[in-house]
């Protein structure tokens, strides 16, 4: 059986842990990236590069790829400049104006399709659904039906296990776990909108801000601004 697992890596936190996960788990990593006109791409991509740097992962085993199409989609304040980003609430109800529609399934698709060409056995992606921004593709039941979707759609001998192992985890713990196992937490970049320093608005901000304070532990980014209350 392999030993090698696919790992979708944006560079935000959460996947920079689950490739910490994989890397514990015996796993060798085959890192994938996704530019999809997200307005901090270039700043995602360079800390993919470095955590990708860090695990000394080779270059054959690195893989960036382009959903320029979900830019022209639209639909998203990440990718359209006339949706305005609003300032972050973590109390705000239903689904955010920086979900990029259906996105983690244009994710999960292309790590199947490397999965199999590598003949990878496991795909690791870093959902989160309990503390997360409510969207909808990082429930466990979407996962759970991409994976037997996956296994009904490629060759008989492909046998893909999906792992999200932070799906039920609060940022607090995801912070924790990387800590733990000494992830290179300070080369992740989870900001929506700034790439110089992280703007300590959105809600990708202050959930991360949170989370390091939940934790007790200080985040090694520097934020623009960092407020007071972030709804403990």
């Amino acid at each position: 059986m392999s030993d090698l697992a696919v790992i979708s890596l944006s560079g935000g936190l959460d996947s920079c842990v689950t490739a910490a996960i994989a890397l514990a788990e015996g796993f060798e990593l085959a890192l994938l990236h996704a530019d999809y006109g997200q307005l901090t791409e270039a700043r995602e991509r360079r800390a993919f590069s470095e955590v990708a740097d860090f695990y000394g992962v080779p270059p054959l085993r690195r893989l960036v790829i382009s959903f320029e199409h979900l830019r022209k989609i639209g639909g998203s304040a990440l990718t359209d400049p006339s949706i305005v980003l609003p300032e972050g609430d973590l109390d705000r109800p239903g689904i955010p104006s920086s979900y990029v529609p259906f996105r983690n399934a244009h994710l999960l698709s292309a790590a199947v399709s490397w999965a199999e060409v590598l003949g990878a056995a496991a795909i690791f992606v870093g959902f989160v659904e309990e503390d997360s921004s409510g969207y909808p593709d990082c429930r466990e039941e979407f996962f759970k039906s991409f994976e037997q979707t996956a296994n009904l759609g490629t060759k008989p001998e492909t046998k893909i296990r999906f792992h999200a192992p932070l799906i039920h985890l609060r940022k607090s713990e995801i912070v924790r776990k990387g800590l733990e196992l000494r992830a290179p937490l300070h080369l992740s970049w989870s900001c929506y909108q700034g790439e110089e320093k992280a703007c300590g608005r959105c809600d990708s901000c202050l959930l991360r801000l949170r989370g390091f304070r939940e934790a007790g532990a200080v985040d090694p980014v520097t934020y623009e601004h960092v407020r007071e209350n972030l709804g403990e």
